[in-house]
């Protein structure tokens, strides 16, 4: 049997709240990355596209101002090649060889997932006005194909097999 020696006192701290107004600004990024643009949406609002490493392989992805955009990014077919160039140095240079390597090869702008029965495909999509986007393309079962309308973070060897073939018409 347990005794006690007293009055059992128990102290809960309780969450602080977080104060209402101001919210600080999400810090931009600064790391090193190559840039192609700027380029205008409809509202014209302006973007850039930047090829970036990040942990696990590269970003492609839209940014304006010091904000990351959360679609698919859309870029000129022209600039495809000076952005690869502009990644060596920011990238590891195996993965800007195999980069460099794809802009020359041919294929058909698709890199496959790798998923058993899930489908998933990278595509380097023309649009038809001299843009590309490259976008994740995910097949759910009785849906079909569903575009995944985010920035793409991929390894290089993916987004390699992606920009094969529709590049080179340059």
């Amino acid at each position: 049997m347990l005794e006690s020696s007293g009055p059992s006192t128990t102290t809960r701290s309780r969450p602080k709240l977080a104060k209402v107004g101001k919210r600080a600004a999400a810090p931009a990024f600064s790391g090193p990355h190559s840039t192609a643009g700027p380029y205008e949406d409809g509202d014209s609002s302006s973007y850039l596209v930047r090829l970036e490493k990040v942990p696990g392989g590269i970003r492609l992805a839209e940014w304006a101002g010091s904000q990351l955009r959360k679609r698919a990014p859309v870029l000129d077919r022209a600039d495809v090649p000076e952005l690869v160039q502009g990644a060596r140095g920011v990238l590891a240079e195996r993965d800007a060889e195999v980069l460099q390597a794809a802009l020359g090869a041919d294929g058909d702008g698709v890199s496959r997932g790798r998923s058993g029965d899930f489908k998933e495909e990278l595509r380097a999509e023309d649009l038809g006005d001299g843009r590309i986007r490259v976008a994740r393309w995910v097949n759910r079962p009785g849906s079909g194909w569903e575009l995944q309308d985010a920035p793409v973070m991929v390894p290089a060897q993916r987004l390699a097999e992606a920009l094969r073939g529709i590049v080179r018409s340059v």
